[in-house]
């Protein structure tokens, strides 16, 4: 087993994150690609290739001549706005690191690094780091469909599910605005003249949280809603903001047919529906094969044996299984409380964790992609050594 010295991993993951990087703040999203940059160099002895796309920034290592047989994928944006560091300072007490992003997902940034260091050969290998996946990655996409595609395995760097398990399966994501238009009148002396959209906005947030089948899993939730202006006044606009998160495509598809053929219930009043699909579902099939092999490799290296998890929360990882590329999520961090005050990594897990990654690169880097195992848990076939 590669031996990952906790000092060296620590130092690195606290310079990541005392460099705040939320995704809304171009300048310090490019401030974090320059420190992340620097990290990386020293450890690889190579710059990456710096890539901006529409103003947001992205890093990426390429290794050997040929196209990438493994990618590492991950992100340095974070949730937390400017100034977090002050309530939630960088800290590393009782096995306990804590500070904004450490969770997710710096820590997992700083284990790609290093697991690239160690390798006798990279080559083959690519890492690439957005800077917008919590926006939705709406630059990076193309970025990472075109760095995945033909790849042997794309390993995730997503922090795990509870108590460390892997992250087989994620929910698709559809995100949607719905917009109506009315007309504005006097909220006292002449309603009867106006078309109240904040009445239709209504009957719109009840029709479309309708499209929701909990026992299929499929959650439409109306989020941010807005509608008028003053308080007497009919409202003449009105909007919602829509998620939905589903396990399968169909009924991604489905609800994507309800939503876009809603119609107005008031006389007059108009409707506008825009978003739509945003990323498609990460099956258990696309994880089926690395998570049997990282089984067998987590017992080879005498780490306690991994588990797994459907989480709905989505990720990078749903972009590169929509391409059919095998993947493998929720390698990172071993800890808990992504986006929360208690968000927080355990330090005794980080070198354990970051050798699973190693024996996973150089595998598949090796042999290549593993067949599908006759038992998704991993328990039959040898591992590729």
């Amino acid at each position: 087993m590669t031996e990952f010295a906790v000092d060296a991993l620590l130092a690195d993951i606290e310079t990541l994150v005392r460099c705040e990087s939320p995704s809304s703040d171009l300048d310090a999203v490019a401030h974090s690609a320059d420190v992340l940059t620097g990290v990386g160099k020293a450890l690889l002895g190579v710059e990456p290739e710096r890539i901006v796309l529409d103003g947001r920034t992205h890093l990426r290592w390429r290794f050997g001549d040929g196209p990438p047989r493994v990618l590492l994928l991950g992100h340095h944006d974070t949730v937390w706005p400017m100034g977090s560091l002050e309530t939630h300072p960088f800290s590393e007490q009782d096995g306990v690191l804590r500070g904004p992003g450490c969770f997710d997902m710096k820590t997992g940034v700083v284990m790609a690094l290093h697991v690239a260091a160690s390798l006798p050969d990279r080559s083959g290998l690519s890492i690439l780091v957005t800077g917008d996946e919590e926006l939705g990655s709406p630059s990076s996409r193309g970025l990472i469909e075109e760095e995945a595609r033909g790849c042997a395995a794309a390993f995730v760097l997503e922090a795990s599910a509870d108590g460390g398990a892997i992250k087989t399966r994620r929910k698709g994501v559809s995100h949607y605005r719905i917009e109506v238009t009315g007309r504005a009148s006097h909220a006292g002396l002449e309603p009867e003249k106006g078309i109240n959209a904040g009445i239709e906005i209504a009957h719109q947030v009840l029709a479309v949280a309708a499209l929701a089948d909990p026992e299929r899993g499929t959650s439409v939730v109306p989020t941010v809603l807005s509608a008028g202006t003053t308080v007497n006044t009919v409202p003449a606009a009105a909007a919602v903001e829509v998620d939905v998160r589903v396990w399968d495509e169909e009924e991604q598809l489905r609800v994507d047919r309800e939503v876009r053929a809603l119609r107005p219930v008031l006389t007059g009043a108009q409707v506008r529906v825009s978003g739509g699909i945003n990323r498609p579902p990460l099956d258990a099939v696309s994880s089926a094969a690395l998570y049997g092999l990282a089984k067998e490799l987590a017992a080879e290296l005498g780490l306690p044996e991994l588990t797994e998890a459907a989480v709905g929360g989505a990720s990078d990882g749903n972009y590169t299984a929509g391409l059919g590329v095998p993947t493998l999520d929720g390698l990172g961090a071993v800890g808990g409380g992504a986006h929360a005050d208690h968000e927080h990594v355990l330090v005794e897990e980080l070198p354990r964790r970051t050798a699973l990654l190693a024996a996973l690169v150089e595998n598949v880097l090796t042999k290549g992609s593993p067949s599908v195992p006759t038992n998704p848990a991993g328990d039959s076939g040898r591992a590729r050594r």
